[in-house]
């Protein structure tokens, strides 16, 4: 067993090969509908050695082909505000390692913080970090709000709340407060992003990491979401719960029509505490850019993720010869739609607002592999080991130990990088990654309609590629 003191009240962890770990912490309360607060102190050692609790969501066979059941038993609970701290096993007292905030991805909807796929014992041990990763409210219970008797942005409220609990209380785990990088992967990236729009970023964290986040496909949502709360209006706080998950997916039907945004409908709101107007959203980065350093990135084929279930597509893809040209176009556009024109816009703006930023791109796949080099190839990269990644669909093929060599390397580039160690103009990892100063790239243009369309000569491809599901997502 392993005991800490911080001020929230005595934890018992226990160790684990190279690492300690305190799992299922409690940082915030709330009740359904309402803005969480910090959970009370506590006096009696808490024992935290249980998951920390899902968010109730719907089970995807798609995720669990792909990722392989990446939830495994996890229970479910809507009141899952609970984070687990992974620390080296031979940290000293007052040793003040560098911390890495971790916010999974899923769509907003699907995941959760303890998913075993996402495991940072190896980013942990080799890199010697302090990790602490988030469970929050997804869905109708986080991310769907008309502002009235259902708030928006409650996850992205959680969120905040499990960074005040990490500057208040991470120094007892041997991690520094002052030192704090949060990272997250899809609608993780998003939240990280977004989270750097409040006033109280650059407190609760000096760097952040945005892997895949889908920001193409963040504004001129405002339509979209009235038309989903009006399908959401029979939600109360009394609805069992597993009437609101049978519910979300039928309110998600409603922004089917809004093209490639429909692919993501839950998501952060503009105008609802704690984030701006639309319009005042880059005024806000900018605001922060100077307090914050960036390092964010896509993976080259984001969209072949869900290629082979685009049922609608599979016709044309099959084509001879002209089918792989297909293909192609089809990632290269979502692609650069969802993620990287955005992505290079953000860090570009960042940037020229004061800040330090580099880009990134993830090239390494699975010889072989039907999926390439898709959204969520950096998880089993980061995360996770042999036996959890063993079976996925992801990475079938691939060797472990090469997916080791190359993980080792991006594990260190992101512990550099949380550590304040210049990355300098550009580097790579041979073979898995390449990144550059934000501040050699040329200003991209943003598609920014609100109705995000693929019509024409391959129908229904943007119905086809869904954004994002994987841990999880792509934006899935």
């Amino acid at each position: 067993m392993a005991s800490f003191m911080p001020p929230c009240g005595p934890v018992h962890g226990w160790t684990d090969g190279e690492v300690i770990r305190a799992t299922g912490i409690p940082y915030a309360t709330a009740g359904r509908f309402t803005a969480p607060t910090p959970a009370p102190d506590w006096v009696e050692p808490f024992a935290a050695t249980a998951p920390a609790p899902a968010c109730p969501q719907v089970r995807s066979p798609f995720l669990e082909e792909v990722l392989g059941g990446a939830m495994g038993d996890l229970p479910r609970d809507e009141r899952c505000q609970r984070l687990s701290v992974t620390l080296p096993r031979d940290v000293g007292a007052g040793e003040g390692l560098p911390v890495m905030v971790w916010i999974h991805g899923g769509s907003y909807t699907t995941g959760a913080g303890d998913a075993a796929i996402m495991d940072p014992a190896r980013l942990v041990a080799e890199q010697r970090v302090v990790v602490v990763t988030v469970t929050y409210r997804l869905g109708l219970f986080g991310y769907l709000g008309s502002g009235h008797h259902r708030p928006a942005n409650l996850g992205l409220l959680d969120q905040i709340e499990a960074f005040r609990w990490v500057r208040r209380n991470i120094t007892a785990f041997g991690g520094d407060p002052d030192q704090v990088t949060a990272f997250g992967q899809s609608a993780g990236a998003d939240a990280v992003a977004h989270l750097m729009a409040t006033p109280e970023a650059p407190v609760l964290f000096r760097r952040a990491i945005l892997q895949s986040p889908p920001l193409g496909i963040t504004r001129g949502r405002a339509a979209m979401n009235e038309a989903m709360n009006r399908a959401a209006e029979t939600v109360t706080a009394d609805t069992p719960v597993a009437e609101v998950v049978a519910l979300q997916a039928e309110v998600a039907t409603h922004a089917a029509s809004f093209g490639l945004m429909g692919a993501m409908a839950f998501g952060t709101q503009y105008g609802h505490h704690p984030l701006p107007d639309e319009e005042e959203i880059e005024a806000a980065w900018d605001r922060m850019a100077p307090h914050i350093d960036v390092l964010i990135g896509h993976t080259t084929e984001e969209a072949r993720l869900h290629i082979p279930t685009a049922t609608t597509l599979q016709r044309w893809i099959r084509l001879p010869v002209i089918g792989v040209l297909i293909r192609r176009a089809v990632v290269s556009y979502v692609t650069a739609e969802v993620y990287s024109t955005a992505i290079r816009r953000f860090a570009t703006r960042h940037s020229r607002a004061g800040g330090t930023a580099h880009t990134y791109q993830i090239s390494w796949a699975a010889a072989g592999n039907e999926y390439g080099a898709a959204h969520a190839i950096d998880l089993p990269l980061l995360f996770g080991h042999e036996h959890t990644w063993a079976g996925t669909g992801l990475v079938a093929g691939a060797d472990w130990d090469e997916i080791d060599a190359h993980g080792r390397q991006l594990r260190r580039l992101w512990a550099d990088f949380a550590r304040g160690t210049p990355l300098g103009e550009k580097g790579r990892i041979p073979g898995a990654l390449s990144y550059r100063r934000a501040q050699d790239l040329p200003w991209p243009t943003v598609n920014r309609r609100a109705d995000l369309r693929m019509d024409g000569e391959v129908p229904g491809v943007a119905r086809a590629v869904p954004h994002d599901r994987a841990g999880l997502e792509p934006a899935r």
